[in-house]
Formats: structure tokens, C-alpha cells, sequence
């Protein structure tokens, strides 16, 4: 992937353009080297934004565009030492990025994943910065923990803490015989917190940060199938001010690409909206976003899920088949108009990536006991719980045990078009009850007190 402009100013973008375009050229890998000395001017512009002092934690280079990074320096002999010399023993696997070896800190043994740059690959020095910038100010726990990087000569290496479980796509496609798929309850944690994570780009961030590669392969998992999101090199600072969006080179993965960006190049939030979409819809199908091997019509997911969202009596076989019905209906529907909101075409009506949180948190706090919905004989395995086009509320599955869509309602119910207003209503009324909780519970406190004051007197 080519290069491109990183931590660019806004402000000064509209008040000096001169200064801006000589400050963040168009860099392709092969002349990046030469150009990269001009890149600490972007390291100030995000300091002074998010306000954060940037230290140095080690040893190393006292000038150039790493001097400022709170990131551990480490050296290669170290790194090699760590990974026994890039061994292929430790060889975990490769992207846009180069290789990546796992390994063991000599002194503390630390594990750690170990990022080399391939020098002739398609990423090259400006994405490394970023990644290291980004994760050096960036801190959340569904965010990948970057320990510190190498630059010596022309060596360029990031180390992070060692993510156990692998990415979601090795959970997800071309499972070898002897793992278990991932079942319902552990999907819906790993979407929501992916979500989280986004969420605190986009929302917790100043200014907010547009990911711009999200993608099942680069959502790693830890302990307990914790995601964190890693492969922040095509990150991009979001807009500022008045403006509505970044206009920027098309980058990132077919597939995953909102359509007004892979058209565009006009960047926001929302294009990162469509691309959890995606994402999501692997998870509650288990298919590839892009297939080649599948059937015409079905290559694309997002093609081929759209005209079933259209009609609720297909709605299970949206579901992986590998889950053999294990999950609850209600669940499954939920989830799905979730998704469906967010690859809408028109970028306005996706939600934004806070309101998704507050969905899928709800669906992964209401966790599906497969042994209660067999006791209640509600299980998906032998049915589909379809009677006349419609779904009835006694056929939820063991889902959430109340009811938060109306899913026996109006036939324009069925439109993926309508599924953003139910979801926003029932959103709107989770809100308006925790609302009026408080309200009774600070009633009540304020009466007990009353009638404390009352006894002392």
C-alpha cells in the first residue's frame, strides 16, 4: 500500500497550505528514508492536541522523528535474541506489514510479538511511525499494548505483548478439524469489545482517530478471548472544526471498504462504522468478507446478506451453521440489525460507534445458556422458529428473557431500512428506564433521609 499523509494539522492546514503540503508529502516506501526527518513536526502537532507529555523510556537516538516517543528503544541484537535470531520455529505470521515472530524478552521474559518491516513490502517508514505514535499516546484495554520498537540503521521492528489466542479470523475461517468454533456468547464479547475499542478512537481520542483497517485479521485475542484491536499504520486523525471528513488516498482492505471512501476518499468515523459491520457479519455468519471459492452471488458477504434482511424467515440461515443452533433467536435478530445498520450505503445512516456499544453490550451481557433453552424447549436446532413469515415471541431461544424488539410487529418491520428505528427506539427506552431507576433510587434516598432527620429531632 502507498504511503500517506499522517498527523496533519487541520488548523494549519486552512491558515499556512504551503507550510502543510511541504510539512506531510506523499511518500512512497522507497523514498520515505530520505523524507522522514521532516516528520517531527506531526509528533508536536499530536502532543499539543492530546495534551500528553511524550518522554523517552531508554537508550537510543537523541535526534530524528523517534526522539520524542514513549515507547521503549531496544536494539536489534536484542530483538534477535529474543526471537532465536527470527527462527521459523517462532514464526507466527505475515502481513501488509512484513513478519511477525514471537519471543521471549532475555532478563525479564517478557513474551512479546515481534513486527519486522519487509523493506521491499507495501508498507514502509511513514506507516511504521504512525503505529508507533498512535500506540504510544493510544491507551485502552481493547487496544494492543505496543512495548516498543527498533530502528536501528535500516532495521524497523515493533514489539507488543504477546496476544496468545491469535487474531479472530484464525478463529473464524478455515478452522482445522480439532478446534471448536467459537460459540455465541464468546462472538458477541469479542464484537463489543471491539466496538469499545473503536469507540475510544473515535470518541475518547482528541482529536478522534479514524482506524481505517478494520478487519477480522487484525483484531488480536488474549486471555478469555479479550480483543484488541492492533496494525495501526493506515490510521488517520479524524476531522476538526467544521470540516466533515478527511480527504485522503484509498487504503485498507476490499472488502471492508465503506463505499463512499473506496469512491470518494472522503473519510470519517462512519467509514469505520461499516467496516465493524463487516466484521460483525462474520462473526454471526462465519463467512469471509470477500470468498472467492464461494458460489457467484455469495463472494461479497455484504451482497449476499443484504436481500435476506429483507425477509425474517431467512434471518436463520444468516446464522453460521457451525453453531448447529446454538444461539438465541431474539439474539440473532438483535445482532443482525445491529449489523444491518451499520453497512447502510448512505454513511448518515449508520450510528455511531457509541450507540453500537450500548447494543452489543447489552447482547453480550445477556449470555445464551444452551442446557435453559433445551430444558424450555426452545432450542434452534430443529426448528427455525418460522411460523407464517413470522417470528413468535415464544420461539426467542434462551436470549435475553425480555423482550427489546418487537419482533411480532408491522410487515414494514422486515426492512433493513426500518431496523435502525427500532433499534434507536428501543435504545431510547433502555435509557429512559435506567433514567427513571435513578430517579426512584435518589427519591428514595432522599425520603430516607427525611425520615432520619425526623427520628433525630
Amino acid at each position: 500500500m502507498g504511503c500517506f499523509s499522517c498527523f496533519d494539522s487541520r488548523v494549519d492546514e486552512k491558515s499556512n497550505p504551503q507550510k502543510v503540503r511541504a510539512d506531510r508529502p506523499e511518500v512512497h516506501p522507497s523514498s520515505a528514508p530520505s523524507n522522514i526527518s521532516r516528520l517531527p513536526s506531526g509528533v508536536d502537532r499530536l502532543k499539543s492536541r492530546n495534551n500528553v507529555s511524550l518522554r523517552r523510556e531508554s537508550s537510543g537516538p537523541k535526534d530524528g522523528p523517534y526522539s520524542q516517543i514513549a515507547a521503549h528503544t531496544f536494539t536489534f541484537r536484542e530483538l534477535a535474541a529474543a526471537t532465536n535470531n527470527f527462527s521459523p520455529d517462532c514464526f507466527l505470521g505475515e502481513g501488509g506489514f512484513g513478519h511477525v515472530y514471537r519471543g521471549r524478552l532475555q532478563g525479564s521474559g517478557q513474551a512479546i510479538a515481534v513486527k519486522q518491516l519487509d523493506r521491499n513490502g507495501l508498507q514502509g517508514n511513514r506507516e511504521f511511525l504512525v503505529e508507533v505514535l498512535m500506540l504510544s499516546l493510544l491507551h485502552h484495554p481493547n487496544l494492543v499494548n505496543l512495548i516498543g520498537y527498533c530502528a536501528d540503521g535500516d532495521q524497523r521492528l515493533l514489539v507488543y505483548e504477546f496476544m496468545p489466542l491469535g487474531s479472530l479470523e484464525d478463529h473464524l475461517h478455515d478452522l482445522p478439524p480439532d478446534r471448536e468454533c467459537l460459540d455465541w456468547n464468546t462472538r458477541m464479547k469479542i464484537a463489543a469489545g471491539a466496538a469499545r475499542g473503536l469507540e475510544f478512537l473515535h470518541d475518547k481520542a482528541n482529536p478522534p482517530v479514524i482506524y481505517r483497517d478494520f478487519k477480522s485479521s487484525n483484531i488480536l485475542l488474549g486471555e478469555g478471548f479479550q480483543p484488541k484491536l492492533s496494525d495501526f499504520g493506515l490510521a488517520k486523525l479524524g476531522p476538526t472544526g467544521d470540516k466533515s471528513h478527511v480527504s485522503t488516498r484509498v487504503m485498507g482492505t476490499y472488502g471492508y471498504c465503506a463505499p463512499e471512501y473506496a469512491m470518494t476518499g472522503q473519510l470519517t468515523v462512519k467509514s469505520d462504522v461499516y467496516s465493524f459491520g463487516v466484521v460483525f457479519l462474520e462473526l454471526i455468519t462465519g463467512r469471509k468478507a470477500i470468498d472467492s471459492t464461494a458460489p457467484q452471488g455469495q463472494q461479497n458477504l455484504v451482497t449476499w446478506a443484504r436481500p435476506l434482511f429483507n425477509d425474517r424467515r431467512k434471518f436463520a440461515s444468516l446464522a453460521d451453521p457451525r453453531l448447529e443452533g446454538q444461539y438465541p433467536m431474539r439474539g440473532l435478530y438483535q445482532a443482525l440489525a445491529v449489523a444491518s445498520m451499520c453497512i447502510q450505503e448512505q454513511a448518515a445512516a449508520r450510528p455511531l460507534i457509541g450507540d453500537v456499544v450500548t447494543a452489543l453490550s447489552y447482547l453480550a451481557n445477556h449470555a445464551y445458556d444452551p442446557s435453559a433453552a433445551a430444558a424450555t424447549g426452545h432450542s434452534n436446532r430443529h426448528n427455525s422458529a418460522e411460523k407464517n413469515g413470522r417470528i413468535s415471541k415464544n420461539e426467542e431461544g434462551g436470549g435475553s428473557g425480555r423482550s427489546r424488539w418487537d419482533l411480532d410487529g408491522s410487515d414494514k418491520g422486515d426492512s433493513p431500512r426500518e431496523t435502525p428505528k427500532i433499534l434507536n427506539r428501543d435504545l431510547d427506552r433502555e435509557r429512559a428506564v435506567a433514567e427513571a431507576k435513578m430517579w426512584v433510587e435518589k427519591r428514595r434516598q432522599s425520603a430516607q433521609g427525611s425520615f432520619d432527620g425526623n427520628n433525630n429531632g
